[in-house]
């Protein structure tokens, strides 16, 4: 059973690599054009193209909260240097904020498919975001089941 935390959290982690480098969804217009943006190039399109307010909230919710996460949860499960590291009380506050993302893109994905004017598909990234989340709630409640 001790093994379980860190096996979560590690899979947690390459899903969450995983989900914001590859496509989340893929968008075709007009059966010629086509995009397939995953998280990490929706974040640099959007500052380059002077969204910097919008690329900032998106970095903060999908990028920044979910590593700091991430990285909370190691501490917690591998003790850090005192061999035993609770998890802060804000730490709780950022899991409301878990799935933000996987539903954002699924009202685009549905928006895309009702408008006509679009098609949009899941691709891998969007999956592995997902992953990402739901396995970080687990390991999350199991650290604060085991009183870390």
């Amino acid at each position: 059973m001790q093994f379980v935390l860190p096996t979560l959290l590690l899979a947690a982690t390459v899903s969450f690599a995983l989900g914001i480098a590859l496509p989340l969804i893929r968008v075709e217009r007009l059966f010629v054009f086509a995009d397939e943006p995953s998280l990490l190039g929706i974040v640099s399109g959007l500052w380059t193209e002077g969204d910097a307010a919008l690329a900032i909230v998106i970095a903060l919710f999908s990028l920044i909260f979910p590593a700091m996460k991430l990285c909370v949860l190691h501490l917690a499960a591998y003790g850090g240097a005192s061999g035993r590291v609770r998890i802060p009380g804000w730490f709780r506050a950022l899991a409301n904020w878990s799935m933000l993302d996987v539903v954002l893109v699924s009202l685009v994905i549905f928006a895309a498919k009702t408008s006509g004017l679009a098609t949009a598909f899941t691709k891998p990234g969007l999956w592995f975001f997902a992953a990402s989340a739901v396995l970080t709630a687990v390991a999350s409640g199991l650290a604060k089941r085991q009183g870390r």
